[in-house]
Order: C-alpha cells, then structure tokens, then sequence
C-alpha cells in the first residue's frame, strides 16, 4: 500500500467539523469557494501521492551532502521542488500583489499536512519559504517586498530563518552575532548559527536568509536583537542573483532522522544584509514567521501520523499470523485497539490543527481580536498535540509491525525517527505549553473559558442524541474549568511551569472530544460515530491525571537535589 493523501477527511472536517463556511462568507475569502476547495485538495492529493510520497525513502537511504563545499541534495529532490514551485503550493496564501493565491489558512494548512505524510524532508523547505513570505508581507520595506516577495513565491528562490547559536539555543536572548552597519544603509552580518534548515540547496537560484543579529549599540537581551535578510547571492540592478555574500555553509549536521533536509551550520563574515522591521525588534518580526512556523510544524507532526497510520493498517492487513477470521494480525484485539488509538488521535490533532488555522484566517478577514487571541491559544496546543501526535502513531506503527518494524527495510522506523525532531524545532514543546499557561493567560484564562464553554455548549445539544459521550465531555469540562482557575490563581509562574506540559496536553484531550463528539452529530450511526465513542470512553479518560499532574505545583519536580538525581 502506497501513501494516499486523506483528501476525503480533510473535506469533512473542513464541511462538518470546523466550519469552512464562516471563512468562505467573507469578503476576503468569498472567492474560496467549496468547489475550488475541492479541486485544489484534489490536486493536492494527486500531486502529493504521484510526485512527492515517492521522494521519500529516497531521500532517507541518500541524504544531502557537501561537496567541496556545494550542498547536494537527494536524488529527486531538484524535480520535487520544481514540480511544488510550478504547481503554485509555496505561495497558496501570499498576497496577490506578488504572484500568491491569497487563499485561506486553513487551505494552505491541510495541503502542507498532506506533503508532510508524502515527504516530510521535502515539505520543510517550501514551509521555511512560506514562514519568510509572511515575515516580509509583515514587516520588510515596500522595496524588499517588490525583489524577494515574487521570487520565493514563485519558487525561484527560497528562504531561512537564523535563530539558533552555539552558545544561545531556546534562549535566543543570548545570541552574539552582529551587525554593523554601512554608508549605503546595509549591514554587515557576522556571526555563526546552527540548525539551519534547508540552509542550502542546489535547486534555487538564491538562498534568503533571515538572521536575527545585534547592533553594535544595542541592549542586552531580546530588546537588542535586529532581523535581517541575508540572501547567498547580492542581487544586481536588475534584481537577478550576482556576487556571492560573505557567507557560506560550514557543516551539516548527522541526524536521528529527517535525513533528505539539509541541516546547516551558517558562517556569517561581514555578509550584506538588509534590515527587516525597526532596530530591536527583530525578535518579533521573526515571531511572525516562528508563528506561521509552529502551525506549519504541528501540520508535520500530524502528517506523519497519517502516513504512518496508513503503513500499520496495510502491514496488518497482510500479516498472516495466529488462528483469526482473517489469519491475519488486523484480528488481534490488542493490535485493533492499536489502530484505533492512532485513527482516533490523528482527526483530533487534525480537527485542532484547522481550528486554529481557521481562527487565523477569521482575524486576517475581519480583523476582529477575539480571533486573534483564539487564534493565539490554539497555536501552542496544534504544535504540541500535532506534533506528540505524530510521534505517538509512529511509535505506534512500529509496534503494529513488531520486530520487522525495527528492521529498517520496512520504511516504518523512517517516519518516527522524521517526526521526532518537530516536537523540538520551532519552540520544544515544553515552551509551548509555558507559553500556553504564561502568555496566552494573561487575560486571566479568559480564552481558555471561552472555548471551554463552546465545548459544554455542544455538549449540550448532543445530550439528545449522544448523551453518554456528551456528558462524558461535558464532565471534562468542568475538570479542565477548575484547573484552569487553579493555574491562574498561582502568581508564581513556576507553579504554573511545573505542570504546563500535562495541562496543555488535557486541553488538547478534551478538544479532541468536542471534535469527535461533533463528527458523531454529523454521522450518527456511522464509523465516525464509531470512532468517536472509542475516543471518548477510552481516551478523554486520560485528561484526569494529566489535570491532577498540572496542579500538583512546583515542588514536587524540584524535591530531589541536584545530588539526589544525580545518584543511581
């Protein structure tokens, strides 16, 4: 069984579960309508099985490598990139004004999620693009707009972003590089970073990067840092690539996984750069891409799940092993409950993942804030869920394959070791939970209510048809409603640190069963429904303990001493 992009499940979600229809109603969007959703996610679908999903296992088997100091990338990967540039998939939500489609968030999110089952390596270089893109509609100068915006949309360049330093990882504060500027208004960008994704490659005319440096007069901390964009090759007068930037690729790095994506050390020596945004604010014109980032990366987590999914079910169905209906291991109860698990944590992760991109394109279409806050709640919990998703089903699936699993021929080995990394990359998901219960509760918890009482409000209705799911959900609900007024109540953000993670995961839980609930509305009697009760009677259970972890405190984690967990 060859990968299948889910173009079926993405349309339900989009036509019973989130609401495409709030977007499409818009004047912004009134164009998108549900018959260009359809054909784009068609041809979404068919170019992800067809050119992409092949990519994969090749890029796994040849990976990216230098050559006296020319970065090569996998066999396919140039044809791979081209066929995504020519089929417009880079710039599917960029402005018009440059050569983008405009269209929804939502749109663009459900056709990264499918290009990240077919070719995760692949994948993450037109979403560095697309996080740059934003980054510049957002903040660079109206000349800066006019010479790279068309270029990376078309594909005919691509682009970075450089936080990371040796010495600064999530604690981008610390970062040393610097910028000093120049008669002409450039700066000189000098400095090292690492983990630089797609830093490099042999199918683009130009490389862009966007680097985060310091002013020569600039203060300590995040306060300090400036953004730049630093392409590999200065553009000449008539805005085509010319003399190679002082800058270059060092080294790539040995990875558990995601082998086919280049990971770069940068060495920046006096590279020309153009200042993004105002002096010190580098930080938050790079959050505009690290946002677009995060979503983007949740979409891989749960991408990968969906592949993996899919090569559990077709190696179970084929197994022949042990006395069954079908004498294969599909009829094994424990390997079923295996598969259900993964099914059912895959349209929960995707159902949160399009809520959260639908609560970006509601804000860009009516610039309303409540939006803007849903959609900033929400973004913490699809990276993290998304990505934990992703992980958890592909462990799964090389459970579901036992030994042959750990054998690497089988290929399902490939999609853990891919996905592990996107739980890490953009903000680890221990920032986002921190995030989730410093930042984004700021208002007291009053998102955090808001969506709770939808929830119950659905619960509601459903008692006529559902009532044991709904009550189900309802009842935790009002488990994530005090713990909630737990955490906000504690003015020591340690408290609230302690058990971020457990409380962003028991939201996610009980999102997750809103969203089932509501697909069982949609299907009553059908497998959906099937797969919803499966969900909420075995695992929105398991919200309990993760909101009696979330406030137990600080003290707890931090009883042994350093010694102490030192011995043994």
């Amino acid at each position: 069984m060859t990968f299948r992009a889910p173009v079926p499940e993405y349309q339900f979600l989009l036509n019973h579960i989130i609401g495409y229809s709030e977007i499409s109603a818009t004047e912004r969007f009134s164009e998108a309508s549900d018959d260009v959703v359809t054909a784009i996610l068609t041809e979404a679908g068919k170019f992800c099985d067809e050119v992409m999903a092949p990519l994969n296992r090749g890029g796994d088997l040849q990976p990216a490598y230098l050559e006296n100091g020319v970065l090569r990338t996998s066999p396919g990967y140039a044809e791979g990139w081209q066929a995504i540039s020519e089929g417009g998939w880079i710039g599917m939500s960029a402005a018009e004004d440059f050569g983008g489609m405009g269209l929804p968030m939502t749109l663009t999110t459900a056709v990264n999620e499918m290009m990240s089952g077919a070719c995760l390596s692949l994948q993450l270089a037109p979403l560095m693009s697309q996080g740059q893109i934003e980054a510049l509609e957002h903040h660079a100068s109206d000349t800066l707009k006019e010479l790279y915006l068309p270029k990376l949309i078309s594909g005919e360049w691509s682009g970075t972003m450089n936080l990371t330093e040796p010495q600064a990882g999530s604690d981008v504060g610390a970062l040393s590089s610097k910028a000093e500027p120049l008669d002409d208004g450039t700066y000189a960008i000098s400095g090292q970073k690492i983990y630089i994704s797609w830093g490099d490659n042999d199918f683009t005319q130009n490389v862009c990067h966007l680097v985060l440096a310091r002013l020569p007069d600039a203060v300590p901390g995040t306060k300090g840092i400036s953004l730049f964009l630093v392409p590999k090759f200065l553009p000449d007068a008539e805005g085509n690539p010319g003399k190679a930037n002082s800058l270059k690729v060092v080294s790539l790095e040995h990875k558990m996984g995601l082998h086919g994506s280049p990971t770069c050390v940068m060495q920046y020596d006096g590279a020309i750069g153009w200042m993004v945004g105002k002096p010190g604010g580098g930080l938050a014109a790079m959050f505009t891409m690290m946002n677009n980032a995060r979503l983007g990366v949740g979409g891989q987590g749960v991408g990968v799940a969906g592949a993996a999914y899919q090569k559990a079910l077709a190696y179970a169905l084929e197994r022949k092993q042990g006395k069954s209906a079908s004498g294969t291991i599909v009829d094994h109860a424990d390997v079923r409950r295996m598969l259900m698990e993964m099914k059912a944590d895959l349209f929960a992760a995707r159902a949160i993942l399009l809520a959260c991109s639908q609560a970006i394109d509601m804000q860009t279409a009516t610039g309303a804030q409540d939006w803007a806050a849903r959609a900033a709640f929400l973004t913490p919990i699809a990276k993290a869920f998304g990505t934990e998703t992703g992980m958890r089903v592909s462990e799964t699936g090389v459970q579901v394959h036992g030994g042959m699993g750990f054998i690497e021929e089988t290929g399902a080995a490939q999609f853990y070791r891919d996905v592990r990394v996107t739980a890490i990359y953009e903000g680890t998901n221990g920032i986002q939970a921190m995030d989730l219960v410093g930042r984004k509760m700021m208002d007291g918890g009053d998102m955090a209510h808001r969506l709770i009482d939808e929830i119950e409000e659905q619960a509601e209705r459903a008692r006529t048809t559902h009532p044991n799911m709904a009550e189900a959900v309802w009842q935790a609900c009002e488990s994530l409603r005090e713990a909630t007024e737990w955490l906000t109540a504690q003015g020591n953000m340690d408290e609230r640190f302690a058990g971020a993670v457990p409380y962003l995961h028991a939201f996610a839980r009980v999102l997750g069963g809103h969203y089932h609930l509501a697909a069982a509305m949609a299907d009553v009697g059908g497998p959906r429904e099937k797969l919803a009760r499966f969900y909420i009677n075995r695992m929105l259970p398991e919200h309990a303990a993760l909101l009696a972890h979330a406030q137990a405190g600080a003290d707890g984690a931090r009883a042994l001493t350093l010694d102490e967990l030192a011995d043994g």
